[in-house]
């Protein structure tokens, strides 16, 4: 599934036309974007246009606010759908995207419950309740079309207002708060509140005193007039499991004018970019926010640091010789939660695996002491928990190192010293189409079946320790011929033949049976020796530890630079249980965390040490 942004934007920073090109830049990463259009100005213009006065409200706390009976919810929609609406989709067009655009009143797409009547003031300053204000709280979504939308357009754009569950006239809503509620009900991803300052401002007099971080109550006692309305949104949201942000003047795209909402506060400032990492959604393909996130971190500290063309982050220091490279992962696996520190752990998605181990890299690399002629370097790889593991590819191209050691949890008292391989296989049956009842018919899931089993023992036979598992399988039916595919994955053991695997499975082909290797990734472990295992291990004594030294079944971006790094030693090392990993209950512990971040810490200085005088 495409991450999903939800975007509210006001008409003046829709005016200026540049969000337009950052909307196109979130397509382009494949990003769904659910645009919500404030329309002060097109409201304005509209009124305008038709010669209207355009009624307001005092309230009692002396703010204004528009006035809206039902008389003027007609005129309020045309607002909307003659000037805001059309501006909106002439500018996205002209870019190339396809554009879907609608008041979320329209068939219902989202529906709201009426306001309680209003205390204002009169003209003459007497106190009056206005019974007829056709103001409203989005609480309803139509989560089934507008996902379809999503799917069917590049941007789908929403404005107010909303449908009455009652059956009045439509209801004004707040565009903040709408785009709030909708990023809870569609579960999207990020929630970006664009607004004209550079985030909440701590003082208004001063456009550079952003408040850059922000927990649920901490906000309030900044804002005023609207941005009162953009903090409730904010800290709306924070139900959701959403990254949240103000970001400004008119743009996303200076972080530097960002104030973030965070859902949980860590029980401990050095827990706190743990934290804020598992906060940020990075499902596979769904990296860069996280990636931005922590380069900035890294340049509040003066490191070196990039996103590079893969998508990864590259932080560095040192530019000597002897080079040790620390790489982890930005990604997870989808199905995300709002993230929570409990009881001294943290829960949520990626605890575990392993952004407690990537933030661990990071708070290495940013208190080591790098000798002149030493490099330290940590990259938070992309894509690493699907097939591609392009990020793990790019740096075994683009990084070289004398030394790695892997981002991977298997606590704080284990060193992974190696890993499975992966072997995956599609596999297609195809049979003649006709009544599977019929003397001696096969099907083509009989077929596949067969097919599985045969491939299974040939390669069982080359490997008796590999591991299987059919992970895939679908149907499908023509006039003329029916097939059944299923993807057959083994993790098989470091010193496997790969080749013979290759021809073991290859020879299983024959009539309506076709065979493609997927995936041929070799295992990968190393001894206890050398200079690497033995800054561990010294670590580990210093920590009072007495280590357990595993190769584990499954697979890592390890496997991935053994391709081609073949002298290079390598271990996997990071906090948390492995046996949570991929699981709804995720979740890390500070300690275990805190841990393994003093061992790495050692490990580093002692590798740096014991590597001395090896190169010029």
């Amino acid at each position: 599934m495409k991450p999903l942004y939800v975007v509210k934007v006001g008409s003046a920073t829709l005016d200026r036309g540049a969000i337009h090109a950052e909307l196109a830049g979130l397509v382009r990463r494949g990003a769904r974007v659910l645009l919500v259009a404030g329309g002060a100005v097109g409201i304005e213009r509209h009124y305008g246009a038709i010669g209207r006065p355009m009624p307001e409200l005092r309230l009692a706390n002396g703010d204004a606010v528009r006035y809206c009976p039902p008389e003027e919810m007609p005129h309020l929609v045309d607002a909307y759908e003659k000037v805001t609406l059309p501006a909106v989709e002439e500018g996205l067009r002209a870019l190339g995207l396809t554009v879907f655009t609608a008041v979320a009143a329209r068939g219902g797409l989202v529906t709201g419950t009426a306001n309680r009547p209003l205390k204002a003031v009169s003209a003459t300053g007497k106190a009056t309740v206005v019974r007829d204000h056709r103001a409203g709280t989005p609480d309803e979504v139509d989560t089934v079309r507008l996902t379809a939308l999503l799917d069917a357009y590049d941007v789908v754009c929403l404005s107010p207002p909303v449908r009455d569950r009652d059956g009045g006239s439509p209801l004004n809503v707040d565009a903040d708060v709408l785009a709030a509620a909708l990023s809870n009900a569609l579960d999207a991803d990020h929630l970006r509140l664009v607004t004209g300052t550079a985030g909440l401002l701590t003082d208004p007099r001063v456009p550079g005193s952003t408040l850059r971080h922000a927990h649920r109550g901490e906000a309030a006692a900044y804002a005023g007039g609207r941005m009162r309305q953009k903090v409730r949104a904010a800290e709306l949201a924070l139900d959701g499991a959403a990254d949240v942000a103000i970001t400004g003047p008119h743009t996303m795209a200076d972080p530097d004018g960002w104030t973030r909402f965070w859902r949980t506060e860590a029980p401990a400032p050095d827990l706190e970019l743990l934290g804020r990492a598992v906060a940020i959604p990075s499902v596979s393909g769904d990296e860069h926010e996280l990636a931005a996130y922590l380069r900035q971190w890294c340049a509040e500290r003066g490191i070196d640091a990039e996103i590079d063309e893969a998508g990864n982050l590259v932080a560095t220091r040192g530019t000597g010789g002897r080079r040790l490279l620390l790489l982890g992962h930005l990604d997870t696996v989808p199905h995300r939660w709002p993230s929570e520190w409990r009881d001294g752990e943290l829960h949520g998605r990626g605890s575990v695996d392993a952004k407690g181990s990537l933030v661990n890299f990071l708070e290495v690399l940013a208190a080591a002491e790098i000798p002149a002629d030493g490099q330290l370097r940590v990259v938070g790889a992309v894509e690493e928990e699907i097939s591609s593991s392009k990020g793990a590819f790019h740096a075994r191209d683009h990084y070289p190192a004398d030394a790695v050691v892997i981002g991977e949890p298997s606590g704080s008292h284990k060193l992974t010293l190696g890993y499975f391989g992966l072997f995956k296989l599609r596999v297609t049956a195809s049979v003649s189409s006709g009544h599977s009842a019929g003397m001696d018919a096969v099907s083509a899931p009989d077929a596949l079946i067969r097919t599985l089993e045969e491939i299974r023992g040939a390669v069982l036979k080359e490997a008796s320790d590999a591991l299987s598992a059919v992970i895939d399988i679908h149907c499908a039916a023509g006039r003329e011929t029916q097939s059944a595919t299923g993807i057959l994955n083994f993790r098989i053991p470091p010193l496997a033949d790969l080749d013979a695997l290759r021809r073991a499975a290859l020879a299983q082909a024959g009539p309506g049976v076709a065979i493609e290797v997927l995936r041929a990734t070799p295992g990968h472990a190393g001894g206890r020796t050398g200079p690497l295992v033995k800054a561990f291990t010294r670590a580990f004594g210093q920590a009072g530890i007495r280590p357990t030294h595993v190769v584990k079944k499954g697979t890592s971006d390890m496997n991935t630079l053994a391709t081609t790094w073949r002298d290079v030693p390598m271990v996997a090392y990071g906090p948390g249980d492995s046996t949570l990993d991929h699981t709804d209950v995720e979740r890390i512990g500070a300690e275990d965390h805190r841990t393994a971040r003093a061992v790495l810490a050692q490990a580093v200085a002692r590798w740096f040490a014991l590597t001395e005088g090896s190169r010029s």
